[in-house]
């Protein structure tokens, strides 16, 4: 069994980090998921921490400006929620690794609402089909590379 960040448990665990760290298997995740990626989108706004490098070769394949976005604001410094390009009054996109409950992605995307971002949906790679209802009573469309049941 493994815990996972929601505090559920699995018996199966999708250890995404072994493609987010391999370039050539992040080059071909992020070529895949750029045609899920709606035409109106102005920015990727990665996700702190498996967001990231999704967002980032996704920039590198479209050529679209990136946010890396933080689970709360810098207490210092600039105290920014997100890094990099500005979300502001942009068609923002948010990326992610793995859903699960959705409370996290739900949570940034207020967050990123409040600082201006206008959210054209949710990408990310897995799916674990368990938070898709709290997305959508957020207001949220998801598009997923995978559903969990893909991977087994």
């Amino acid at each position: 069994m493994f815990t996972l960040r929601s505090g559920q448990t699995a018996t199966t665990y999708f250890d995404k980090y072994l493609f987010e760290s391999d370039p050539q298997l992040l080059d071909a995740v992020a070529r895949a998921a750029q045609p899920l990626i709606p035409h109106e989108t102005e920015v990727l706004a990665g996700l702190e921490l498996g967001g990231v490098p999704i967002a980032t070769a996704l920039s590198l394949v479209t050529g679209l400006p990136v946010a890396f976005v933080r689970k709360q604001a810098k207490t210092y410094g600039t105290a920014k929620l997100a890094e990099g390009a500005d979300v502001t009054a942009k068609r923002t996109l948010i990326v992610e690794d793995v859903i699960t409950t959705g409370g996290q992605v739900v949570a940034s995307a207020r967050e990123l609402s409040e600082r201006g971002a206008e959210l054209v949906g949710v990408l990310c790679v897995s799916d674990r089909s368990e938070g898709e209802h709290v997305l959508d009573e957020a207001g949220l469309s998801l598009m997923s590379l995978f559903k969990a049941s893909d991977l087994r």
